[in-house]
């Protein structure tokens, strides 16, 4: 399979290639050229969640990975997930389901496609004797996943940008306390936003990637959408095994967006008769405004008690964009151009109508975020954090307009994450998972450093070139 930009360069690329660039010279994103390869038969297929990930990535990876390689990769990524079943499904009542994705080694669904793009990260570059220097931004959960990934690879240096003061003290720590001499955090004092632009900027420097061969880790990089569509595949499978019932929706509590483009892909692609796709978004609403409008338009930043969906750009958009403008990269192209300088995409009815097919969306308040934590733990005993309530409540919602149906909620955290705003709401803190119980003792090492692009450019080069 070979890959192409999302916007003008109409080079092709392999799967290697692809996983090690991660941002197009375009500032594009890369995305299959071709989808009539992967239109395999996955629906009520009773795998287990290892032996779905690899009958889903073995698509897209062409010669790149022999297939014995491939099932050790996978198997190492999970080996040290808290649950054989690597993603827990769990039943509310008779319409709702959670399924949580916490279970690996950083507390988030994050784990899920970190740990095969880094265990990948390993394979590809110890091959070519070429050492990587992985850059990324995170809003909370990203960061820390990533650094598990590749922290003490002698192949690669991690350079991680969180917005400072906008990250929960816990998924600070997780992050600034790894002991690892190829690991470099960054506060940046900005917002997400500010930290993702600066990445982006990064990318496309002639000058730097002349210096430096440049990896990302967040989710422009493809290999990364690639490993979430798993789930969707494995829960929607599951689940109508458990109720024999295929009317089926998930609700993603989403940033980014790059969760919910995996789902897309599952339901597109792969043909997974999923109902539709809720977008479930916080006060930073981005996503549902445009699912309701056809109108993408940038606002201010919101800090939240749900603070990794705390984005404005959602940089897998443009990716959706692709697929509903016919693939036609020019248009894509002048439509971020576009909003690049105006802060606003407007998408056509026919375009618009497309998406609608696939997706809903709801915006939900921090007073109805609060509320479904406690009605949650009232009533099912369950505590969870504030990103998949925000999903829970979307669910609520959906489930009142709809009347009929399952929806599979994603719990994209553990609720010791945000142990504050879970203590401020429940009165008390949730439990601490083994291996971090000692944390907040810890000492923390990063670097505090204003938005300038020269600032964040002149440090990684030092540290690199050192």
């Amino acid at each position: 399979m070979k890959y192409i930009s999302t916007r003008t360069d109409k080079k092709l690329l392999g799967f290697k290639e692809v996983t090690l660039k991660g941002l197009a010279s375009d500032g594009g994103l890369y995305v299959p050229n071709t989808w009539k390869e992967i239109n395999l038969n996955l629906i009520g297929k009773d795998y287990s969640f290892e032996k779905t990930a690899y009958e889903t990535i073995r698509c897209f990876i062409g010669k790149d990975i022999e297939k014995n390689v491939l099932k050790k990769i996978i198997k190492k990524s999970y080996s040290t997930f808290r649950d054989k079943e690597i993603t827990t499904l769990k039943s509310l009542d008779n319409k709702n389901f959670l399924l949580e994705l916490f279970n690996g080694p950083t507390l988030a669904f994050k784990d899920i496609a970190l740990q095969f793009l880094g265990n990948t990260f390993e394979m590809f570059l110890k091959s070519n004797k070429k050492k990587l220097t992985i850059i990324g931004a995170t809003s909370g959960d990203t960061g820390s996943a990533a650094i598990d990934a590749v922290k003490n690879n002698k192949f690669a240096d991690i350079f991680i940008l969180h917005p400072y003061g906008r990250v929960s003290d816990f998924q600070r720590k997780q992050m600034t306390t790894v002991n690892s001499s190829n690991v470099f955090n960054i506060g940046l004092k900005g917002t997400f936003d500010d930290c993702q632009n600066i990445i982006k900027k990064l990318f496309r420097d002639n000058e730097l990637n002349k210096t430096l061969n440049l990896g990302s880790i967040n989710s422009i990089n493809w290999t990364r959408i690639m490993a979430q569509i798993t789930y969707y595949i494995y829960a929607y499978n599951k689940v109508m095994k458990l109720t024999g019932n295929n009317n089926i929706s998930f609700s993603v509590p989403t940033g980014n967006f790059g969760d919910a483009y995996a789902g897309y892909i599952a339901k597109k692609k792969f043909k997974i008769p999923i109902n539709k796709l809720i977008v479930a978004t916080n006060k930073n609403n981005i996503l549902d405004r445009f699912f309701r409008t056809g109108t993408y338009k940038i606002d201010k930043v919101h800090s939240t008690i749900s603070p990794s969906m705390d984005i404005q750009i959602a940089s897998n958009f443009e990716r959706l964009l692709y697929d509903v403008n016919n693939c036609d990269g020019n248009n894509v192209s002048e439509l971020m151009y576009s909003f690049n300088d105006k802060g606003k995409i407007k998408v056509n009815k026919e375009y618009f109508g497309v998406t609608k097919n696939s997706f809903t969306s709801f915006s939900i308040n921090e007073k109805e975020t609060k509320q479904r934590i406690k009605d949650t733990y009232n009533d099912f005993n369950l505590v969870i954090d504030p990103h998949t309530a925000v999903g829970l409540e979307a669910s609520s919602k959906y489930l009142k307009e709809q009347q009929e149906g399952i929806v599979v909620t994603l719990a994209t955290a553990h609720p010791s994450k945000f142990s504050k705003s879970v203590r401020n709401i429940l009165g008390f803190d949730p439990d601490l998972p083994l291996g971090y119980k000692n944390i907040f003792d810890l000492e923390e090492k990063y670097q505090v450093i204003d938005p300038s692009y020269n600032s964040i450019k002149n440090y990684i080069l030092k540290k690199v070139t050192k």
